[in-house]
């Protein structure tokens, strides 16, 4: 078990994105947490802003009482910040905001207001820093994702199929393509780190076909690798069959079943991992506590499928999934970019 102390190596680790995310010397930096943030993470971020020559300033929210019918993890929309009026005006006053809430503001209601300011965020993943000092992003980084970025963009057809039985098609005119490489030196843009993916958010009415988990897929709203097979159906964007026997295709079922909210079984985004780094059996070595799963999300040639909320097809939801699915084949307009699992 590791222990949670003040290691060289991590603040070194928090220094060197912070060094990416190139601030203004003496600049503010909004160190963003809540009450049940990892402790270890908020130290860390606040000796490397200072060692940088920053004037790192905390701002903790309470942690808000749970509302949903189930446990909530990894859904990258902290309701933390709840529109509370002075923290929006520090935030919208800060020229970088270091995220460190559990789950991140990336789809949290807040965010655009706060982008529209000029704000930059770099969201730390909620991930124990053993992990994250392995996995700080490098400068060859950013071209990769960009160009995976570009392609999706200019590709009018997704088709995902593997040697399990998957045949996934994705209409990819009007989806949103976003990429992270785990840094951000923009104002008005938000990156998470560990980074090294692209992410499609598909328009309304876009998906169908059949996806087929298999052993040693990754479900990371349970932390778990698939022991068993499970075969999803979608129609129109939406999770309309899940086959299965034994635990992971009765936890999919019940869980989805819990929210009583049909967008929990629409489709959220679809991308792959680009990050030579990040390691699949990473899952395997942390504590459920330890780890957020971002490495698994990354690792390179995975198929990331996503269910839940999907703001661009007007879906908003707390139930979801993050689904690293690996050895499949995914072509964009009939070229692959990824086979068997492999990047091209």
């Amino acid at each position: 078990m590791l222990a949670d102390r003040l290691e060289n190596a991590w603040v070194a680790a928090f220094a060197e994105v912070l060094r990416l995310c190139r601030p203004d010397s003496g600049s503010a930096v909004c160190l963003l947490a809540e009450s049940q943030s990892r402790p270890l993470n908020l130290e860390l971020a606040e000796m490397a802003a200072l060692q940088a020559g920053l004037r790192p300033f905390r701002c903790i929210l309470p942690t808000p009482t749970a509302s949903a019918p189930v446990p909530v993890r990894s859904t990258g929309a902290s309701r933390a910040l709840q529109g509370h009026p002075a923290v929006l005006a520090a935030l919208k006053a800060s020229p970088l905001i270091i995220d460190l809430t559990m789950e991140g503001l990336l789809h949290a209601g807040e965010l655009k207001d706060i982008l529209v300011s000029g704000a930059r965020i770099l969201m730390v993943s909620n991930e124990h820093p053993e992990a994250l000092a392995r996995l700080i992003p490098r400068a060859e980084d950013e071209a990769l994702v960009k160009a995976a970025v570009r392609r999706a963009r200019a590709a009018k057809h997704m088709h995902v199929t593997s040697a399990a039985g998957t045949d996934l098609h994705v209409d990819m005119a009007g989806a949103t393509t976003a990429g992270v490489w785990g840094w951000t030196d923009r104002p008005g843009t938000i990156a998470h780190w560990p980074g090294g993916v692209v992410v499609s958010f598909p328009a309304r009415g876009t998906v169908r076909g059949r996806l087929v988990l298999d052993a040693g897929d990754v479900n990371l709203t349970f932390k778990r690798y698939l022991t068993g097979r499970v075969v999803l159906t979608l129609e129109d964007d939406h999770i309309t069959a899940i086959e299965g026997q034994g635990a992971d295709a009765m936890l999919m079922r019940r869980y989805l079943d819990a929210w009583g909210d049909r967008a929990a079984y629409a489709v959220s985004h679809v991308g792959w991992g680009l990050n030579p780094r990040a390691r699949y059996e990473a899952l395997a070595m942390y504590d459920q506590r330890d780890t957020n799963g971002t490495e698994l999300r990354c690792v390179a040639g995975n198929f990331l499928f996503s269910t839940g909320a999907n703001e661009f097809a007007g879906r908003f939801t707390e139930g979801h999934f993050d689904i690293p699915v690996f050895n499949t084949t995914i072509t964009l307009d009939g070229e692959a970019v990824v086979r068997e699992g492999v990047v091209l």
